[in-house]
């Protein structure tokens, strides 16, 4: 802790601005199933089944039970909550406030169908008023099913509590979206563990691994993953191409910003597994595998952000 507040490295934050591709209602509804877009952090936005799934929403500027002082986004995210088309599901991994955001679980809770989560976690968001017809509450490798769509709630190793006092009272998870041409998996939290590879027997192959890749350390390494890992428990879990989460919005360690980006995707080129790195707010098809995108190299070089048009595409920041 002392080091964490005391001796931060300076690049921990970008001195530039993170390109961050606009995202507008019209947009997300023309879009083809099987599209993903990250939206910052663990955010992820989902398009199957003709619907749209959300994992661990977090839209506020900072990453803390107060809006004055803790992390603060390093970008905005590419759309708003009101601008969000209607969303069938909401996927919690666990309680954190980097995950759970009273916020934003509130501006949603009128658009949103469903709510998953792991055991405990679905009683804070009854607590907070959402209605509990729309929370389902899940332990490790329970199912449910959501307009075709089946969720498994998987293992994961981390923790839970948002005080000093609550430490572990609530469950902590993974999960297993699985669609009908597609299958995801979404990891939450975790440190390295031989559950990833129960998890890829059980249920994988897997298209696309959302695998958490920042805020990592060797001081804790229980509880969060190393790049390295990160490419481990993909191939566990027999994954096809991988998006790296839980990096890029927040500072959270105390290793560079773009540090997990270069990392995992070097890994990548080294293993041949596409690692797919898009801007905030950039489409990816599950269909279609690109490899790594750079982009994270130009943003600390002291250029200034440029809001171009892009053909085809609502107008997005770029360098």
């Amino acid at each position: 802790m002392w080091d964490f507040f005391f001796n931060k490295p300076v690049n921990t934050r970008p001195s530039g601005k993170i390109p961050v591709q606009a995202l507008t209602r019209e947009q997300l509804l023309a879009v083809p199933n099987n599209t993903v877009y990250r939206l910052g952090h663990s955010t992820v936005l989902l398009k199957l089944h003709d619907a749209f799934w959300l994992t661990d929403p977090m839209f506020s500027d900072r990453a803390s039970p107060m809006q004055f002082a803790g992390p603060e986004r390093f970008h905005k995210p590419p759309i708003s909550i009101d601008e969000l088309p209607p969303i069938k599901g909401v996927i919690i991994s666990h309680d954190h406030y980097d995950h759970l955001d009273h916020a934003s679980i509130m501006k949603l809770a009128g658009k949103v169908d469903y709510f998953l989560t792991p055991l405990g976690v679905g009683d804070i968001l009854i607590d907070w008023g959402v209605p509990a017809a729309k929370v389902r509450q899940l332990y490790w490798w329970q199912e449910t099913e959501v307009d075709g769509v089946s969720f498994a709630c998987t293992p994961a190793r981390h923790f839970s509590g948002r005080g000093l006092f609550n430490k572990n009272q609530t469950q902590w998870a993974s999960w297993a979206i699985l669609a009908r041409d597609q299958r995801v998996f979404f990891s939450g939290d975790s440190g390295y563990f031989d559950g990833f590879k129960q998890i890829g027997a059980k249920y994988g192959p897997f298209d696309l691994t959302l695998l958490e890749t920042g805020a990592y350390n060797a001081n804790w390494p229980e509880v969060h993953m190393h790049p390295e890992e990160s490419i481990q428990a993909h191939i566990d879990l027999k994954g096809r191409s991988l998006l790296p989460i839980h990096n890029g919005t927040f500072d959270l360690s105390m290793h560079s910003w773009q540090e997990p980006f270069e990392r995992i995707a070097a890994l990548g080129t080294v293993q041949g597994i596409p690692v797919m790195t898009p801007l905030m707010g950039e489409p990816v098809s599950m269909h279609d595998i690109k490899s790594a995108r750079h982009w994270w190299g130009e943003v600390d070089r002291g250029k200034e952000t440029e809001r171009v048009q892009v053909k085809g595409q609502p107008v997005a920041e770029r360098f």
